[in-house]
C-alpha cells in the first residue's frame, strides 16, 4: 500500500496546545505544542504506515476568503503568544525529520492540503494507492472521496483521520463513515456549511437553517444550486399556493422557503467561502515526500534531545531495540499505551 498522509499542521499544534500541560525546552520556552505535534507524528507513523508524507501550515496575512467577505473569521481571538511562538519550533522538527512543508500566500493550509490531494490523485494515480488527512477540522471531511467520487476524481482513495477528543482519541472516515457521522455525503458538506453557516469562521449561512433542516434539504434536492433552481420553477408555475407568495416545493414548509428565498445571497457567499480550494500553488514533490525512517534520523533524534522530550527519544530507541533484536518492526501490542493507544506523554 502506497499511502501519502497529509498533516494539517496548524489544526494539530492547536489541539495539542490546549490538550497537555505546560512543558518548557532547556531554554524555557513553552514547548508543549511542539511535544504534542511530535507524538501525534508518531502514533501517525506507527498506526498508518505511510509511505509517503507532508506537513502543511497556514501562512500570516489574509487569503482569497477575507477579499470575498471582509468579516470572515473576524471573532476569532489571537493567537496565544506561547502558543505562536511555537510554530517555528514545529517547522524546525519537521525540517530536521526530513518531511516536505507546504503553504501557499493568500490560501489556508486546507486548500494546500485539497491541492495536493487532488494531485496525488490524478498526476500521482498510479504511485499513491491511498491518501489519508490528519486533522481536527471538520471541514477538511469533504474531500473524502473514492475513485469515483465527483470531487477529486482518480484512482486513490482520500481518507481523513480525525483527532475526536484532545489528542487521545481519533478515528478515520472514509465515505460511508462521513455519511454516518454528517447524514449527507462528503461532497454534499459544502452545501451543508452554505445552509448553516459557520461561527468560528464568521460567515452567515441562512439565518434560520439549523443542521438537521440542512441535512434534509440535501437529501431530497442532493445540492443548493438544485434546491434554488427547483424553488425558481415552483415559483414561476404555482397558482394554487399565491396566498404564500407564489411558492410551493414539495416537502419544504412555507417557512423555510421563505427563509431560503430571503438567505439566497448569504448562501451563495458562504458556500464560496466553505468550499476547499484544490488549485493552490503548490506542486506535490513524490521524492521528496517520501517517508524515511525517523528511527534512524540522528538529526531529528537530536532536536528532540534538545528539546528535552525524552520520553519521545526513549519511544524511538524502543522501536528501534526491538526491531534490531527481532529483525522486523515492533509489535503493536509492544508500543501501545493504555486503552489500546500509544501513549502521549
Amino acid at each position: 500500500m502506497q499511502r501519502l498522509v497529509l498533516i494539517d499542521g496548524h489544526a494539530i499544534i492547536h489541539r495539542a496546545y490546549h490538550a497537555l500541560p505546560p512543558l518548557t525546552s532547556s531554554s524555557g520556552q513553552l514547548v508543549n505544542a511542539v511535544y504534542g505535534f511530535v507524538s501525534m507524528l508518531l502514533r501517525v507513523i506507527e498506526e498508518l504506515k505511510p509511505t509517503h508524507m507532508a506537513v502543511c501550515f497556514d501562512l500570516p496575512g489574509p487569503t482569497f476568503r477575507h477579499e470575498a467577505y471582509i468579516a470572515y473569521q473576524a471573532k476569532r481571538p489571537v493567537m496565544d503568544k506561547e502558543l505562536s511562538g511555537q510554530i517555528e519550533l514545529v517547522h524546525e522538527v519537521v525540517e530536521a525529520a526530513g518531511i516536505p512543508i507546504y503553504t501557499a500566500a493568500g490560501f489556508e493550509a486546507d486548500d494546500v492540503i485539497g491541492t495536493l490531494a487532488g494531485q496525488s490523485k490524478s498526476k500521482f494515480k498510479s504511485k499513491i494507492d491511498e491518501v489519508v488527512i490528519v486533522t481536527g477540522d471538520r471541514d477538511i471531511l469533504q474531500l473524502v472521496s473514492g475513485p469515483t467520487s465527483p470531487r477529486l476524481r482518480g484512482a486513490s482513495k482520500v481518507k481523513v483521520y480525525m483527532t475526536i477528543r484532545g489528542l487521545a482519541e481519533a478515528k478515520m472516515f472514509d465515505e460511508k463513515e462521513v455519511e454516518e457521522y454528517i447524514g449527507i455525503k462528503p461532497e454534499q458538506i459544502i452545501d451543508y456549511k452554505a445552509l448553516i453557516g459557520d461561527s468560528s469562521d464568521n460567515y452567515p449561512g441562512v439565518p434560520g437553517i439549523g443542521p438537521k433542516t440542512a441535512v434534509g434539504l440535501l437529501k431530497k434536492y442532493a445540492s443548493l444550486d438544485i434546491l434554488y433552481r427547483k424553488m425558481e420553477g415552483a415559483r414561476l408555475d404555482s397558482t394554487s399556493s399565491a396566498r404564500r407568495g407564489g411558492w410551493k416545493l414539495e416537502g419544504i414548509t412555507p417557512a423555510v422557503v421563505q427563509k431560503l428565498k430571503e438567505g439566497k445571497e448569504a448562501a451563495m457567499l458562504s458556500q464560496n467561502l466553505a468550499q476547499i480550494r484544490t488549485d493552490a500553488p503548490v506542486e506535490l514533490d513524490l521524492e521528496r515526500a517520501h517517508l524515511r525512517d525517523l528511527r534512524e534520523n540522528e538529526g531529528f533524534i537530536e532536536k528532540l534531545r534538545e528539546l528535552r522530550f525524552k520520553s519521545l527519544v526513549a519511544r524511538l530507541d524502543s522501536a528501534r531495540l526491538g526491531r534490531l533484536n527481532s529483525g522486523n518492526p515492533p509489535s503493536r501490542k509492544a508500543t501501545e499505551g493504555r486503552g489500546g493507544q500509544m501513549g502521549l506523554l
